[in-house]
C-alpha cells in the first residue's frame, strides 16, 4: 500500500517521538543533545497535541502501518496554554522547573524552560491567529508533496472548527522550512524581538498553491 494520510493513533506514540527526535535540529537529527531522554522532545513539541487535540493531530502512514511524519495543533493557543499548564506539567516530574532567563543554559535547560513556561506561546502579535501548528517528516518522505497534504488536510480540519487564522513559529536558521512555508502562503508576523524565531501566519482557507 503506498502512503497516505490518517489521524493519530495511539499506537503511533513511539513513532511520533522518533520522528520529532530526528528532526528538532532544525530539521535534522537532535539525537546525543538531551540528557533528559530522547522523548524530551516529543513531551515539548508533539505529545501535548495529540494528548488534548488527537482529532487535529495527522500522520503520514508509511502504507505499512507506521507514522514517518506528522502535522499537529491546537486551534485555541490561550486554551492550550492553560490546559499544559494546569495538567501538562505536572505528568513530569522528573523535569525540574528551569527559568527561561539563564545566562549560559545548557540544551537541557533551554527545553526544560520552554516546558515550564507555556505562556511563552501567548504574544499579543498573534492574537487574531489562534490555532497554532508543528509539522514535521522523516527526510526520506520530504520533497514529494506530502508537507502540502499535510497542510491542505490540517487546514481544512481548522476551518471545519470555525478556525479562520493559524500560525507558526520556527527557527530562522532552518531556511528549508522557511521556503517550505513561503510556497504554503504563509506571511510573516512581525514580533518585537523573536530571538531565534520567525513568526508566521495565513488564513484556514486554502487555495492550491
Amino acid at each position: 500500500m503506498p502512503p497516505f494520510i490518517r489521524l493519530y493513533a495511539s499506537t503511533d506514540h513511539a513513532a511520533i517521538e522518533r520522528i520529532c527526535l530526528l528532526t528538532a535540529n532544525n530539521g535534522t537529527s537532535a539525537e546525543g543533545i538531551y540528557t533528559l531522554g530522547e522523548n524530551l522532545m516529543a513531551n515539548l513539541f508533539a505529545h501535548p497535541y495529540t494528548h488534548f487535540h488527537p482529532d487535529l493531530a495527522f500522520v503520514l502512514d508509511n502504507g505499512e502501518g507506521e507514522a514517518v511524519g506528522y502535522i499537529l495543533g491546537t486551534p485555541d493557543t490561550p486554551a492550550f496554554v492553560q490546559k499544559w499548564s494546569a495538567e501538562w506539567i505536572e505528568k513530569f516530574p522528573q523535569y525540574p522547573p528551569t527559568p527561561m532567563d539563564l545566562p549560559t543554559p545548557t540544551p537541557d535547560e533551554i527545553m526544560l524552560g520552554l516546558f515550564h513556561h507555556p505562556e511563552r506561546l501567548i504574544l499579543p502579535e498573534v492574537a487574531d491567529y489562534p490555532a497554532h501548528l508543528h509539522i514535521d517528516l522523516l527526510p526520506p518522505f520530504q520533497g514529494k508533496g506530502w508537507g502540502r497534504e499535510f497542510m491542505k488536510t490540517f487546514l481544512g480540519a481548522l476551518k471545519e472548527k470555525g478556525v479562520e487564522k493559524v500560525h507558526l513559529s520556527m527557527v530562522t536558521a532552518n531556511v528549508k522550512a522557511r521556503g517550505f512555508y513561503d510556497r504554503m502562503g504563509f506571511e510573516v508576523i512581525e514580533v518585537p524581538e523573536p530571538g531565534v524565531l520567525t513568526y508566521l501566519g495565513r488564513r484556514t482557507e486554502w487555495k492550491e498553491q
